[in-house]
């Protein structure tokens, strides 16, 4: 193994316990939930598909948080890290509280939305309702362990998110089927979790910054500084999630077997992803830094080592999905007709995870590399190309086993395919390496 090769284990490794939290967390209570029937699990998965949207439509708070705060390490300058760190923080916690407010207000029509079936509405609704307290500290977690990552700390946010996930899986049990509250105890157990991991690594963030004499109060300009830097990834989240969005809106016409399978299978796509997307953090973190001390060679190195890492991780995780996708529906689907519709799914999961390791880890360099325009426009080109797959999907096969199928063969293969050529097609050229202390976002 290489210099190289370890310096990539070392942040990939603790970065995947962090970036698999939330997936973590929603696994946990897709377990759980689904030992209560199929209109439960209906529920979860668009009260899911919601909360996850409401989530990673603010990932920025930690892929432009750990890109900037990487640059100035890199430049040597780790006081002004930590300040521009600490507005994130206080970034995150304002913009989570406005969002929880208004889902808590608009509930009924964003469910409505996503083509709820009228036996699955209440349950969906007393998930979102009881989950809501825990999004502002979700946004805080994002935000803090954006911060540790750029500092090239990926161990802190391990440690807290494997305390988080044993935590959230204990109270979902204790509060479901011991004390009896259902679906309502598992989203309290996880909102109660998300609020606890954001109190702990907002103390490890604040003692670094009370080392280095950083302040610790918001800065109004370093406040709305962080908030334009992160339209840019702000927009391409947005097509990212309208792409999830829409993929639960034509699983919803397959009926409630459909969606109960779709919600399963998205969990464990979202799970594998984002443990690629592991990849994408070391990336964003090595490249940010190495840009802001102007070695360009070493970026291309990076690239070049990473993409086979990505590969590689994409085709293993390929072959675990799929030559255990049986006992996984049998594990997360109890009742037959949904077991079948999931196995079908995770089989055109599984062939497409190759591309997609090759994918995040090209995400992974641009955002380190302040790349947010560029980004923000190849998602939008991105989405145009899936929607008419997805809808064609809706009219030509809009119930039924099959349906499920060429709806992930349209979102794990098409639209994957779609996001690598516009990515490859950037990391190619120069025009993306800016170096310096600051990102040119």
């Amino acid at each position: 193994m290489t210099e190289r090769d370890a310096e990539i284990l070392r942040l990939a490794v603790p970065a995947l316990g962090a970036l698999v939290a939330e997936p973590l967390f929603l696994l946990a209570d897709s377990a759980i939930v689904a030992r209560l029937g199929t209109l439960p699990l209906a529920g979860l998965g668009i009260a899911g598909a919601v909360l996850a949207t409401a989530v990673s439509v603010f990932v920025f708070l930690a892929y432009g948080t750990t890109a900037a705060v990487a640059r100035r390490l890199g430049a040597g300058d780790l006081r002004g890290a930590l300040a521009q760190g600490v507005d994130g923080l206080w970034l995150a916690l304002g913009l989570g509280v406005v969002v929880a407010v208004a889902l808590r207000l608009g509930s009924g029509p964003v469910v409505d939305l996503l083509g709820v079936s009228e036996q699955a509405r209440p349950y969906a609704l007393t998930y979102l309702h009881w989950s809501l307290p825990g999004l502002p500290g979700m946004l805080v977690v994002l935000a803090a362990t954006g911060v540790l990552r750029g500092l090239q700390d990926t161990r802190t946010p391990l440690v807290v998110a494997a305390a988080g996930a044993v935590l959230n899986a204990g109270l979902n049990l204790l509060l479901v089927h011991g004390v009896g509250w259902g679906i309502a105890g598992s989203a309290v157990g996880t909102a109660t979790t998300q609020l606890l991991m954001a109190v702990a690594l907002a103390v490890v963030v604040t003692r670094g910054v009370l080392r280095t004499g950083a302040r610790v109060r918001p800065h109004p300009l370093g406040v709305l500084r962080n908030a334009r830097d992160g339209v840019p990834l702000l927009v391409r989240t947005v097509t990212l999630r309208v792409a999830a969005l829409l993929t639960t809106f034509v699983a919803a016409a397959q009926g409630d077997a459909g969606i109960a399978a779709h919600q399963v299978a998205n969990t464990v796509w979202t799970t594998t992803a984002l443990s690629l997307d592991a990849l994408a953090i070391a990336a964003q973190a090595l490249v940010g830094r190495s840009l802001g001390a102007g070695d360009v060679a070493g970026v291309r190195s990076t690239i070049r080592r990473m993409v086979q890492w990505g590969v590689a991780v994409g085709v293993g995780l390929g072959l675990l999905v799929g030559l255990t996708s049986p006992l996984l529906a049998g594990f997360f689907a109890p009742e037959g007709e949904v077991r079948e519709f999931l196995v079908a799914a995770l089989v055109v999961l599984a062939v497409c995870l190759p591309a997609a390791g090759w994918v995040f880890v090209l995400d992974g360099v641009l955002i380190g590399a302040g790349d947010g325009r560029y980004l923000a426009g190849a998602g939008v080109v991105t989405l145009l190309c899936y929607v008419p797959a997805a809808l064609a999907v809706l009219w030509l096969a809009p119930s039924g086993r099959w349906g499920l199928v060429w709806l992930w063969i349209a979102f794990a293969g098409l639209y994957t395919l779609a996001r690598l050529v516009t990515l490859v097609r950037r990391e190619r050229r120069d025009a993306w390496m800016v170096t310096g202390a600051v990102s040119p976002s």
